[in-house]
């Protein structure tokens, strides 16, 4: 690892200005962020990440969770994630962001973790891990040595021929079944960002993850106001019970009037590239009972496009039944 310095600014200025003297907010960046750390220390460790300078940012005032006035629900980035699994209010109005805060990691890393770095967890696949294999996310250009590799964790949506590394945030897929607004400060002023098009699909330059740029600093986190009698289920199906990342999740947020689905949405976790919100599934549900046939056919609509890989074609009928089971998890006693 090379030497690095390690600053602590106190003032959220004074980070931005920090971050924007490097040349980008990606993969490469000569200078990062740190809270928790639980990824970006590993990944320094591992020699993937190698910035030139480590802000410690733990002193700025973003540990809050608040409701506004407006019914909404604001999250500082750096609420950690135990807190935030825990807070009376996310357990009452957005109990899917509770449960898919509990089902990861350990009890000591949600300690660490927090709401921002959460958002820009990298992915666990073991190419982009080893800086001796290639990867386009790591190395851009160099290849992608999963594709034809151990590809058995990784992302059946929104593959390229570049890139099939899945996220693995719990966090995510929860937040994106909420339609959570990223909120961001820097170099540029202030900007707020839906978190559908926070995260970006691999395509040809999968070292681009999201939309950050240098100096960027995710501030917060909003929640829409909740949705009265909606009833929420996050499902997390994976190789053992304990510390291990998702094959295939599903986020539910659903309510059902006279039999019918009013109102859905449906992410998934586990098998895209990034935190998946499946329109297809929510379009096939609205309206139509809320009985197996109805959750069957959603689960094909979203399953439609997956381009499994030689060693995870498992995954799209275990995304299939994930979504069909939780569905009829939060839909049971409508």
């Amino acid at each position: 690892m090379d030497i690095f310095k390690f600053t602590r600014p106190v003032e959220i200025p004074q980070a931005i200005q920090a971050g924007a003297k490097s040349n980008t907010a990606q993969q490469g960046a000569q200078v990062r962020f740190v809270a928790g750390g639980t990824t970006l220390l590993d990944l320094m460790k591992l020699n993937v990440e190698r910035p030139t300078e480590v802000i410690d940012i733990n002193r700025l005032p973003l540990a809050k969770i608040e409701r506004l006035p407006d019914g909404r629900l604001k999250i500082g980035a750096l609420v950690r994630n135990s807190d935030l699994a825990h807070d009376p209010t996310v357990k009452s109005d957005y109990s899917v962001l509770s449960q898919a805060l509990l089902a990861g990691a350990s009890a000591q890393l949600r300690n660490m973790a927090t709401t921002g770095g959460n958002l820009l967890q990298r992915t666990r696949c073991m190419y982009f891990r080893n800086d001796a294999m290639a990867c386009n996310k790591r190395t851009p250009g160099s290849g992608c040595s999963a594709i034809e590799g151990d590809n058995r964790s990784l992302a059946i949506l929104g593959t390229s021929k570049d890139c099939i590394a899945t996220n693995p945030s719990d966090m995510n897929v929860a937040l994106t079944a909420l339609e959570a607004i990223i909120h961001i400060q820097g170099a540029k002023g202030e900007r707020d960002v839906p978190i559908h098009d926070f995260f970006l699909l691999p395509g040809s330059t999968p070292e681009l993850e999201n939309v950050l740029e240098p100096g960027d600093l995710i501030t917060y986190v909003t929640l829409p106001p909740p949705r009265t009698g909606s009833k929420q289920v996050y499902l997390k199906l994976r190789d053992r019970a304990s510390y291990e990342f998702a094959l295939a999740s599903t986020a539910i947020v659903a309510e059902v009037t006279g039999g019918k689905l009013a109102f859905v949405r449906v992410a998934l976790g586990g098998v895209g590239t990034k935190p998946w919100r499946s329109l297809e599934a929510e379009n096939a549900l609205l309206g139509k009972p809320a009985e197996a046939k109805s959750f069957q056919n959603a689960a094909e609509a979203a399953l439609r496009d997956a381009q499994p890989q030689s060693d995870n074609g498992f995954k799209v009928e275990l995304a299939k039944r994930s979504i069909t089971h939780a569905l009829t998890l939060a839909t049971q006693s409508a």
